[in-house]
Order: structure tokens, then C-alpha cells, then sequence
């Protein structure tokens, strides 16, 4: 596999100036046309604006590309057939020629094959609701088990079981810190209702753990930082709780298994609070954008 590294990603890496890798998936299958390629732009943008070069990851012609022109991020927004990509995939899909947008799994093993330590995402996947009955865990928590990056995340998606995802993230190794809070972030929500044992409240501190980890030479594992919402703009957590309840009826009503659940529900939970589940996204993305890139800037300071 040939790891394509831009031009401009490559510059910063050998001058030792802050990079944050982004994923791709949020804009081929997260957000609908034009928005889509307007949220994309402005995420650079936010990451440009904190002093860092954006890293946003792809896969295209099968080509694995850790940063993008604005040409190749318009493909990745408007080409129709383009694939989701987890970290399993990518073998196929350079085998085959094809494109496809990296899931956080994909995303966080290209940027580490790149050298990037700071990678910003909206939520992790995780543990489903009835593991014991489907064995449903996202090949997110393994491969971060196994990865050195530090992650920037809005927590796990409050679909999932989110106590059993921290446990999984627990036995797996993977250390996981409340930005500003002792609190455990709901994507959604600023807090999902469970605490965290770790709080690092400065991108001085979070570069501090990065240092410890390679120091110690620990287990190659992630650092997971949970970075809440807003609380002014998070979704209405009644809300929230009575759309996902109906949410997950339907789901069991109409019969939908395996990886059908995560779009359906999340679809559900976009139309059915008009929108603003999507505005709570869009809003917990741009501030781990941001707090990414001060972490990568503090961490190339060291």
C-alpha cells in the first residue's frame, strides 16, 4: 500500500509544525449536498485559523491520501459511489482501485502510517445496545487499542451503550480523559451520565500525557480526550431521551440488524428533532477541531 502524503502535510510533518488529521466520512455519508462539502471546507479552515495544517483522509482511486485538495475534498462530496471505509477495508479497496471515505478506524491508522498524533472526530463508535444478543462493538475500540494517536472526540454516539463502552475501552487499554470535565461527553450531550476517571483541562496538559505515553514506551494504544458539547448548544437532553426511546422501537419494530442500526437511528434522531441533533454534530465537531489543533500545536512545542 502507497501512502500519498500532500505536499503541504508532508512540510509540516519534517518541520515539526502542528497537523491534525480529519476523517472523511462526515463528508461523503454524514451530511447532505452542498452542506457537506461547505462543513468540510469550513473544518480546515478552523484548523488553519488555530496555527495547524489540516490532514483530512481519504482513500481515492484507491490511493490513500492523508490530506486533500479542495478538488479531491469536492470528489470525496459529490462523487456518487463512493464507499465507507473502516480500517478492515483498506486493504480491498486499494486492491481494488476503488474510493471511499475513512471511518474513524481508517482515519486514525492511515494518520498514524503518517506520522499525525492529533486527530479530531465528532463521536467514537462503541458497544451496542444488546451486545449480549448481537456482539455489535465497532472496530473503532480495537484498532485504537492498538494505535498511538491521540483522539479528539464528543465522547461515544449516545445510541450506544455508553457504560459498556467505557468498560471495553477500559479492558482494552485505552486511556480516556474528560476535557474540562470529570464527566464522560454523549455526542449530543455534554454529558452522557457517566463520569471519567482522568480530567486534563489545557492542550499544555493533554501534550503532557502524549510525552508520558512515549516515555514509559507503553502499549501502543490511543489517547481517547472527551471533549463535550456546549452546553448551550447540545440537544435538549429531554428531548434527546424520548426521540431516541421512539427511535429504538422503531427499529426493533421494523427489523433492523447489524451495521443498518447506527444510520437508521441517527437518521431517525435528525428528522425527528427537525434537525438539531444534526446542529449538535456540526457544533461538537468544530470544537474538537479547534481544541485538536491547540493540542498539536502544544505537543510540537515539546
Amino acid at each position: 500500500m502507497v501512502l500519498m502524503v500532500s505536499e503541504e502535510v508532508r512540510e509540516a510533518s519534517d518541520a515539526r509544525r502542528p497537523v491534525v488529521a480529519l476523517e472523511s466520512t462526515i463528508i461523503a455519508h454524514g451530511l447532505p449536498r452542498p452542506r457537506n462539502l461547505q462543513v468540510a471546507l469550513e473544518l480546515e479552515d478552523a484548523v488553519r485559523r488555530e496555527g495547524a495544517v489540516p490532514a483530512t483522509v481519504a482513500v481515492l482511486d484507491g490511493h490513500p491520501r492523508v490530506g486533500l485538495d479542495k478538488e479531491q475534498l469536492e470528489r470525496v462530496a459529490n462523487e456518487d459511489g463512493i464507499r465507507k471505509l473502516g480500517h478492515r477495508d483498506l486493504p480491498l479497496a486499494v486492491a481494488a482501485g476503488v474510493s471511499g471515505a475513512t471511518t474513524v478506524s481508517a482515519t486514525a491508522q492511515l494518520a498514524a502510517l503518517a506520522g499525525i498524533r492529533v486527530f479530531a472526530t465528532g463521536g467514537l463508535g462503541g458497544v451496542h445496545r444488546e451486545w449480549t444478543v448481537t456482539q455489535d462493538e465497532s472496530a473503532d475500540l480495537g484498532l485504537l487499542a492498538r494505535t498511538r494517536i491521540t483522539v479528539v472526540c464528543a465522547g461515544v454516539k449516545s445510541i450506544l451503550d455508553v457504560p459498556a463502552t467505557l468498560q471495553r475501552l477500559e479492558t482494552l487499554g485505552v486511556a480516556v480523559a474528560g476535557y474540562g470535565t470529570d464527566r464522560f461527553p454523549g455526542f449530543y450531550l455534554s454529558d452522557s451520565g457517566h463520569p471519567v476517571d482522568w480530567r486534563l483541562d489545557t492542550p499544555a496538559q493533554v501534550a503532557d500525557v502524549m510525552r508520558a505515553q512515549d516515555a514509559l514506551d507503553a502499549p501502543g494504544a490511543a489517547l481517547i480526550v472527551a471533549n463535550p458539547v456546549p452546553e448551550a448548544e447540545q440537544l435538549d437532553p429531554e428531548l434527546h431521551a424520548r426521540v431516541l426511546a421512539d427511535a429504538l422501537r422503531a427499529c426493533a419494530e421494523q427489523g433492523v440488524t447489524g451495521q443498518s442500526v447506527t444510520p437508521f437511528l441517527l437518521d431517525y434522531l435528525v428528522r425527528h428533532t427537525d434537525g438539531a441533533s444534526l446542529s449538535a454534530n456540526l457544533a461538537a465537531v468544530r470544537g474538537n477541531v479547534r481544541l485538536a489543533a491547540r493540542i498539536a500545536t502544544a505537543w510540537t512545542r515539546g
